[in-house]
C-alpha cells in the first residue's frame, strides 16, 4: 500500500498540509502517516548543562497523543467522499519521535518506505523563509525521497495542470516517469517548462528534440507537453510561468550544482511570492530507486 508521510507541529499551515495529504492520499490510494519530532535537549551539544526530566518526555508525548486525535477528527470532516465497500478511506496512523525533524523524518521515509513527504510552509515569502531555515534546506537538501510543500495559502481544487521546470537534463526523464504516474491519476496535464535566456539557435533546438524524443520513447503517458519561456533568469521566468498559467503544482529536480540549486541559494528567491499558492514539489536526484505513485 502507498504511503505518505506528514510531518505536524499541529500548527495551522501543518493543518493545511494535512488536508492536502488526505486529498492526494484518497485519489491515490494511500495511508497517511503523521509524525511529530519531539527535540530532546539531552541530545544537543549542551548535554552537560541541561537536565531534561523523563517525565517531561512523558507529557509531551500524552500531549502530542492528544494533538493526533484531534488532528484526525477534524481530518474525517475534510473527506471528500463517502467510504465504499473496496474503496476505503486512507487509514491514518501516528507517532511521536525523538530528533529533529529531517532526522525523524528521513528515518520513517526509508523505515516505511514512503512514496511521499508532505510538508505546510507558512507566510508570504514562505519560499525564501523555508529554503533559507536549516531544518528545510537540510530536508531537501539529505531527501531520498519527493517533498511536496504545501503553502499555507494553498487550496486543495484537484490536480489538473503539472509544470516540470527542467534543464533538459537527461536524468530528468526517469523523474517525468515518476511524475507521470501521480499524474495520471488526477489525469492531469504535465507541461515541461524550460527556461532559456538566450534566443534558441539550431545547435539548442536539437538538444530539445532530443529530449522530447527521449521523453516520447521512455514516458507512456499521452497528456505531456512543452514549451519554452523565454526570460532573463529562471526565477523571472518561472514567476511568468505561476502568473500566466493555471497551475496546480510546480514540480523541480534538486540537483546540488543545478539550476534548482542556485534558485534556492540566490537573493532573488526572496521575490517569489507568486509562490505563495502554488505546492512546490521537489524530487531527489536519481541516485537510486525512488518510490513511485
Amino acid at each position: 500500500m502507498k504511503k505518505i508521510l506528514v510531518p505536524t507541529d499541529f500548527s495551522k499551515p501543518a493543518f493545511n498540509a494535512a488536508k492536502y495529504a488526505l486529498h492526494i492520499a484518497e485519489n491515490i490510494k494511500a495511508n497517511l502517516e503523521f509524525c511529530h519530532a519531539m527535540f530532546v535537549p539531552a541530545e544537543t551539544p549542551l548535554t552537560a548543562q541541561v537536565s531534561w526530566p523523563m517525565e517531561d518526555s512523558t507529557v509531551i508525548k500524552k500531549e502530542a497523543a492528544m494533538e493526533f486525535r484531534l488532528l484526525v477528527d477534524r481530518l474525517k470532516k475534510e473527506r471528500s467522499r463517502p467510504e465504499v465497500p473496496g474503496d476505503p478511506h486512507p487509514v491514518i496512523s501516528w507517532s511521536t519521535e525523538t530528533g529533529g525533524v529531517v532526522s525523524v523524518v528521513s528515518k520513517l521515509a526509508d523505515r516505511q518506505n514512503v512514496n511521499l513527504v508532505v510538508m505546510g510552509v507558512s507566510g508570504a515569502s514562505h519560499l525564501s523563509r523555508f529554503f533559507l531555515g536549516s531544518n528545510s534546506f537540510d530536508m531537501i537538501n539529505k531527501a531520498e525521497f519527493p517533498v511536496l510543500l504545501i503553502p499555507q495559502e494553498a487550496e486543495f481544487r484537484g490536480i489538473r495542470k503539472i509544470a516540470f521546470a527542467t534543464d533538459l537534463s537527461v536524468k530528468d526523464i526517469d523523474i517525468i516517469h515518476l511524475l507521470a504516474g501521480l499524474a495520471a491519476q488526477f489525469d492531469a496535464e504535465i507541461l515541461i517548462t524550460h527556461v532559456t535566456t538566450e534566443r534558441i539557435e539550431q545547435k539548442h533546438q536539437q538538444k530539445i528534440d532530443a529530449f522530447l524524443s527521449e521523453i516520447t520513447g521512455k514516458v507512456n503517458y499521452h497528456k505531456i507537453y512543452y514549451r519554452d519561456v523565454r526570460y532573463k533568469n529562471v526565477n523571472s521566468g518561472l514567476n511568468w510561468l505561476i502568473e500566466n498559467i493555471d497551475l496546480d503544482m510546480l514540480v523541480m529536480v534538486h540537483r546540488q550544482h543545478g539550476f534548482f540549486a542556485g534558485l534556492i541559494k540566490s537573493s532573488h528567491t526572496q521575490q517569489l511570492a507568486r509562490y505563495s499558492s502554488i505546492p512546490l514539489l521537489v524530487f531527489p536526484e536519481a541516485k537510486g530507486a525512488i518510490a513511485c505513485f
